[in-house]
């Protein structure tokens, strides 16, 4: 049955925090032009406050004055931040100069006193590493994409989507047991979104662990009991496991929810012929049918209930049944001439009402496909 995976970028908000500097003659022309670029989004301004910037740091007593460097790694953050396609024309080395500019900092005594600032500073180049992450994600490097994620935490550990990018990329790369813990670690910090739930249930059901992949489903939806994703889900397991008396209480809801869903139509159907609710699975039969004509497996499903319905009847009701388990399944041969399973059917079907020209026809179509 269908659910919804999908991994949307989503970036860190930013808040503009060069203002929070004390004003100062000095850095005036820095602070104005950053201003303006908050403004007008003209990245005019950003290369103005970057060569105001650079003016000031000449010597190497400059580069040691830890104000400048936070209003140089103010500047130059915001820069890669924004100037994602380098319309400026920055070094090749910008990034990686803004990153060690940033490490240098964040490892000096009395940093605190720029606390905002660089709280602003790691979210950008957070930003950068998490943009950086999802370009390998289009291109299927996953290895790369987890790494793009990891570097990312580091300057936003407490930005909890991040879990959630680093777990996507695990899972691709085939950790599983990795993938499996940042999953749940999201779990623990936000039980409230569905796709988190879902997704480590995933998992678990990919190695192997059923009863782990049911148990993060059923508390889930005790905690969201009207999500749908987690409906569905646990509605998966109990379908794939087969085990329909569990499956029977869900399907209501479904049926409510995704009223015109050809796939949720059949499975319905087939649980209600396995608990003998012929009437329910007919019905439901008909209307996977009447949303997806062309699909082998209602038609062919529908046919067999007929067939059988046949052998327990007797006169007329019988031959109703006998019909309409001829028309259904030789529906379902047009539809896949070669299914032998649906052969092997209609076989005992032409045996039984004595068509023995069909029979002939089967019994070669079988023997071209077995021998």
């Amino acid at each position: 049955m269908p659910g919804r995976k999908t991994v949307l970028l989503v970036l860190i908000g930013l808040f503009i925090t060069p203002f929070a500097f004390c004003q100062s003659e000095v850095f005036k022309p820095v602070i104005n032009n950053m201003a303006l670029y908050e403004k007008k989004k003209d990245l005019k301004f950003l290369a103005s406050a970057k060569k105001s910037m650079d003016s000031l740091i000449v010597t190497h007593a400059d580069s040691n004055d830890m104000r400048k460097s936070v209003y140089r790694a103010v500047v130059n953050s915001t820069i890669v931040y924004i100037d994602s396609l380098n319309t400026l024309k920055q070094p090749a080395k910008f990034f990686t100069q803004t990153v060690q500019l940033t490490d240098n900092l964040l490892a000096r005594k009395k940093i605190d006193r720029y606390a905002d600032q660089m709280v602003y500073v790691k979210k950008c180049l957070a930003n950068v590493y998490i943009r950086q992450g999802f370009t390998y994600i289009a291109t299927s490097d996953f290895s790369n994409a987890e790494q793009s994620f990891l570097k990312a935490q580091v300057y936003v550990p407490t930005f909890k989507q991040l879990n959630f990018y680093i777990a996507y990329s695990n899972n691709k790369l085939g950790n599983l047991n990795d993938a499996a813990k940042y999953y749940m670690d999201l779990i623990k910090t936000d039980s409230s979104k569905a796709e988190y739930i879902e997704a480590a249930s995933g998992i678990y059901r990919s190695m192997g662990d059923t009863a782990k992949a049911l148990e993060i489903i059923q508390k889930g939806r005790k905690a969201l009991p009207n999500d749908n994703l987690l409906l569905m889900a646990e509605a998966n397991i109990y379908n794939n496991s087969k085990n329909y008396d569990a499956l029977a209480p869900l399907l209501p809801p479904l049926l409510a929810n995704y009223p015109d869903n050809s796939d949720i139509a059949f499975v319905a159907a087939v649980c209600y012929d396995h608990l003998n609710q012929y009437d329910k699975a007919e019905t439901l039969y008909l209307h996977a049918i009447d949303l997806n004509s062309a699909a082998y497996d209602p038609v062919f499903n529908l046919g067999l209930l007929y067939f059988r319905e046949s052998l327990m009847k007797a006169g007329d009701e019988q031959a109703k049944y006998t019909r309409l388990s001829v028309q259904l399944l030789e529906k379902a041969n047009e539809i896949s001439p070669n299914d032998i399973k649906g052969l092997q059917v209609l076989q005992l079907v032409y045996t039984q009402t004595q068509n023995k020209s069909q029979l002939i026809n089967v019994n070669n179509k079988l023997k071209q496909l077995t021998n």
